[in-house]
This record gives structure tokens, C-alpha cells and sequence, in this order.
């Protein structure tokens, strides 16, 4: 079918809340771009702006989603079938959960789903601590408001990766009657009456709490002063927590889960203007520390009392700061099988640092989950352990009671870190001073272009295949290209290119896999910020060009 004939079939047998919607669209393009495509199933799951049609997250997209993953695991296991179920505080985040319950119950899958909005990694951690055959998050992470998203985890509490993404979409895509997807009479009230669907909650948050304080680091008492929002996120409750004992200012303003993220315009910590109430409040009451992390909690940003003014860092330099406090505190139990991972598109900073403790380092694609499979793949071997894995997009993890990103542990840990420096007379500033003077000046900015829409896809695709045919010749002084889509060093095949400098210079282009956007990551070694800083302007002016042409 087509997208009008989509959009009439819909008309047939949708609610009467989705027809309405769809029958006040008045924009063509709209229109086309609600059905010109189902919402895919990708490698990361279902992300997407919220609304009526089959390219929107709703009801039916997500019941389409969870009905082939319930067909999926029921071709992989036998016997009784479990999933966790979890949600952060967007708008209509509960109620895809409970149509994602009730679609599993309805299978036979017997579901475990929190009464209350909790992080990412609680969800993860609570997968594995009940022994459920998989996870589910609903959740579209640092997305603005209009989006919501459908995250699938293992038995490990790692995101599907590969090989179970393949199989899951492929059961997912044979579903192609949305009409028949819920059973008429039926909701999550019918099941959690027969006991297939249970809520589950503080039990299961306190063992998880529990397992992030075991990553304690440094407990000595400090006089600093840190400022913490949660976005209007999930955050709140377990941040405040695991910082029992220090003194933090919560902001009141951002305190109350709300999926409309009425103070911010994009609840994103990456953003310097998601954190500017937070540090209003910091000047207010000089605080040395302002931490934000994301609606489900699994990126934290931080800005730095600095002067009289707050530097805000950003996910590389927090990182490298992070893996050096880590490999100093933990450098006694340090050995030959001690691993930092990291992605593709993170800088070098962190990896030279660990390197100069003596760390094996493993590179991953870009997505955590593939820094989850890398610890279970540790597990099963024996042959590396696991201290510290990130990425430069916020997301650190310490210990291996997750198997994602976990913004409560760097949370608690980034204060140890404070805390420890503080005690030394310095800031985490000087911190990051202290490194570059010892490893080199590093200079990483991120660009996205966003191109939304059918034609924005194709431009993104287009764009690809540029950047590919003219190769080396778009920039001076690039020695390599690697080109992830050929498979290399045994990672899975992903569109993305990096260009490579001789002084350990890189750029990295890939269309994002959760938004309409393409990314272009710079990382810049200079023996300065200002060289360092014209080199990047060069380069980015030349992309711009590319792009906005």
C-alpha cells in the first residue's frame, strides 16, 4: 500500500481517538510522512516522534513491536517466559508500557513491570536480578518532548545487539495487521487480576541501589557543595540517594517528573542551555558542583565552578577526568586482564590515560550496548575484566551491575571525584588542566544536522556516498579513511566514516540511528587550544559547506 492508502485503511479500524487526529491533518507531507514507512525496528529499538500513523510511536507501533518480540522469544526459549518492564516520565510512556504488558501477557509472557518511573539502568540491572528472559525501556532518552522511544534488552540486561536485533526484527516485520494486535475487552487490568502481570518496585530499586554503592570510591568528608537537577526526569529518587551524606541543593524548578520539560527546551545535559537554571542556583548559592542527567538517567552532564563562573564539560572531558580518578583509586587491584572500553567516535584522552596505567582498551561501535556485550563477553571468557567503559555522548559506566550507561553511579562517583580533588585544594578544572599538561591538548566538538522526513533520509543516504567517493580530497593532511561499513576489526558492519590526521587528529561522520540526523564527531590534538581551535573551525566550515549546499 501506499502512504494515502495506509492512511484510509487506518480510518477503517483505528480508535476513535487516532481517527480524529489523523482526520485533522491537513498537510500533505505530514500526511506522507506519518505512512510512507512502518517505524522501523532497528538495532537500538523503536525511537520516534509521538502520534497517530505507522511511522509514530503510539499504541499500535508499539504493540506491533512487542507482539514480535513475544514470537521471537518464544522461538528462542522454552518453558516460562519472563520480560521487565519499565518506563521514564514522558508523555505516554505509561501507557505504552501497560499496552507493552498487556501485549506480552496476552502471549503467555508473564511480565514484571515498575509501578514508578525508573532509570535505564535499574531496568537493566532489574532483568538480570529476576532472571528475565528480556528487558523492555520505554524510553527516547535525551529526545525533545515530542518523542518516545522502545528499548529491548537480553537476559543479561544488555540492549539487543546484532544478532538478536536481526532476529527479533525479522519477527517484528511478519506483523502486518495492526487491526488484531490487542485482544477486544482485554487491558493490562485483565492481567494483572490473573497474575501475569506483576508491579514490582522499591525491592528491587533498593538491590539495585545497593550495587551502585559498592562502586563507592572515596568517602572522606569534604565541604563541597554540589547543585543536581533531574530534567523533570527519572533521576530524582535514586541520585538523592546514592549522595546521602553530601550537601546538594535539588533544583526545585526541574525536581517534578514531567514529560513536557516545561523549563527546558531540549532535556538534554549535552546542551549547555539544559543546565542553566541549575547553575543560576549554583552562583545563588556558590556551589562548586552543578550535575543534570537525562529523563531516564543515563547520561549525566556536569559544569565546574570556575572563578566566578561554571565551565561546563563536556562528555570527553568528564571522561577523561572520570578514568583517571577511577585507575588512581583502583590502581592496588589493577592487572594484565584490566580493560577500558569505549566507542569509535569517543576521544583518545581517556584511552591514553588508561593506557599509561595499563589498561587494555577495546573499541566498540557507536552504542552502549556494545559496551554491555564487551563485559559479557569478559564474563564468559575470563580473559579481561571490566573497570570503566564511555562514550563522549554523556555516558559513563563503573561496575558491572548494569549492562548500559548509568548516570546514578557516575553521579555518585563524579561527586567521590570532586569530593577527593577539593580535599587537594583544586577543582575539577585543574583536574582537566593536570591532563592536558601531562597527555596533550584535546579539542572534540560534535555537529548534527538535522534532515527530516523521506527526503531528508535520502539526502542523509546521498551525503554518505559523497563523503565516500571523494575520499581523502575533501580535507588537507588526512592519512586514512576507515570505512565501518566494510567490517573492520571484527566489528559489525555500520555506516560510518572517520577521517584520520597524522598527529592523531580524527573526524567521524554517521547518520544517527534514533533521530533524522547526521552526526559529524571532531577531535582535534593540538599543542594548543587556539591552533587547536582554528583547525576545527577549518574543518567544520568545510562540512557545513558540504552539507547546507
Amino acid at each position: 500500500m501506499n502512504y494515502k492508502e495506509k492512511y484510509f485503511d487506518w480510518l477503517e479500524w483505528a480508535d476513535e481517538q487516532t481517527k480524529s487526529e489523523l482526520k485533522e491533518v491537513t498537510d500533505e507531507k505530514d500526511l506522507e510522512d506519518r505512512f510512507y514507512k512502518d517505524l522501523e525496528f532497528g538495532t537500538g529499538g523503536l525511537r520516534g516522534i509521538m502520534g497517530a500513523g505507522s511511522n509514530r510511536m503510539n499504541k499500535y507501533t508499539v504493540g506491533k513491536a512487542t507482539l514480535g518480540l513475544a514470537h521471537y522469544l518464544k522461538s528462542k526459549y522454552t518453558g516460562d517466559i519472563t520480560v521487565a518492564i519499565a518506563c521514564d516520565t514522558r508523555l505516554n510512556s505509561r501507557t505504552f508500557l501497560e499496552c507493552a504488558a498487556q501485549v506480552f501477557a496476552s502471549q503467555g509472557i508473564k511480565v514484571y513491570a515498575y509501578e514508578t518511573v525508573v532509570p535505564v539502568p535499574v531496568l537493566s540491572f532489574t532483568t538480570r536480578y529476576l532472571g528475565c528472559n528480556a528487558g523492555v525501556m520505554i524510553t527516547a532518552s535525551h529526545n525533545p518532548k515530542e518523542y518516545n522511544g522502545y528499548k529491548v534488552y537480553d537476559n543479561k540486561g544488555c540492549q539487543f545487539c546484532t544478532e538478536d536485533a536481526k532476529n527479533a526484527i525479522g519477527f517484528i516485520n511478519a506483523i502486518e495487521d495492526f487491526s488484531s494486535i490487542y485482544k477486544k475487552g482485554e487491558s493490562i487490568i485483565t492481567y494483572l487480576s490473573t497474575g501475569m502481570v506483576e508491579y514490582v518496585g522499591e525491592k528491587e530499586l533498593s538491590a539495585f541501589l545497593n550495587e551502585v554503592k559498592k562502586q563507592s570510591l572515596y568517602e572522606e568528608k569534604s565541604d563541597l557543595k554540589i547543585v543536581y537537577t533531574p530534567l523533570h526526569g527519572t533521576g530524582n529518587i535514586p541520585v538523592q540517594r546514592v549522595l546521602e551524606g553530601l550537601d546538594v541543593t535539588v533544583l526545585e524548578a526541574q525536581q517534578t517528573p514531567d514529560g513536557n520539560f516545561p523549563t527546558v527546551k531540549s532535556p538534554n545535559p549535552e546542551d549547555k542551555a539544559a543546565l542553566t537554571l541549575a547553575i543560576e542556583k549554583a552562583k545563588e548559592i556558590n556551589a562548586d558542583l552543578v550535575l543534570g542527567t537525562d529523563p531516564d538517567c543515563d547520561r549525566v552532564g556536569i559544569a565546574v565552578k570556575n572563578g566566578d563562573d561554571y565551565k561546563l564539560f563536556t562528555g570527553n572531558q568528564t571522561g577523561a577526568v572520570l578514568v583517571k580518578f577511577v585507575l588512581e583509586m583502583k590502581k592496588a587491584s589493577l592487572n594484565e586482564k584490566s580493560t577500558l572500553v569505549k566507542t569509535i567516535v569517543t576521544s583518545e584522552l581517556g584511552a591514553n590515560i588508561a593506557r599509561s596505567y595499563g589498561l587494555i582498551i577495546e573499541e566498540t561501535l557507536t552504542g552502549f550496548k556494545y559496551i554491555g556485550d564487551k563485559i559479557n563477553k569478559f564474563e564468559m571468557t575470563g580473559k579481561q575484566e571490566f573497570v570503566i567503559g564511555y562514550e563522549e555522548s554523556y555516558g559513563y559506566l563503573v561496575g558491572t551491575h548494569a549492562r548500559d550507561k548509568d548516570a546514578v553511579v557516575s553521579s555518585m562517583l563524579i561527586c567521590q571525584m570532586a569530593s577527593w580533588y577539593k580535599n587537594q585544594g583544586k577543582t575539577l578544572v585543574d583536574a582537566l588542566d593536570e591532563i592536558y599538561d601531562e597527555y596533550g591538548y584535546y579539542l572534540d566538538y560534535l555537529d548534527s544536522f538535522v534532515l527530516r522526513g523521506k527526503d531528508g533520509a535520502q539526502k542523509i543516504q546521498d551525503l554518505m556516498t559523497y563523503f565516500r567517493q571523494k575520499g581523502t580530497s575533501l580535507f588537507e593532511g588526512v592519512s586514512d579513511i576507515i570505512d565501518y561499513s566494510q567490517g573492520i576489526k571484527d566489528l559489525p558492519k555500520e555506516n560510518v566514516l572517520k577521517y584520520i590526521w597524522g598527529n592523531g587528529s580524527w573526524m567521524a561522520v554517521r547518520p544517527s540511528g534514533t533521530e533524522p540526523k547526521i552526526k559529524v564527531y571532531y577531535s582535534i590534538v593540538e599543542k594548543d587550544r587556539e591552533n587547536a581551535d582554528v583547525k576545527l573551525q577549518n574543518i567544520r566550515k568545510i562540512i557545513g559547506d558540504i552539507i547546507n549546499s
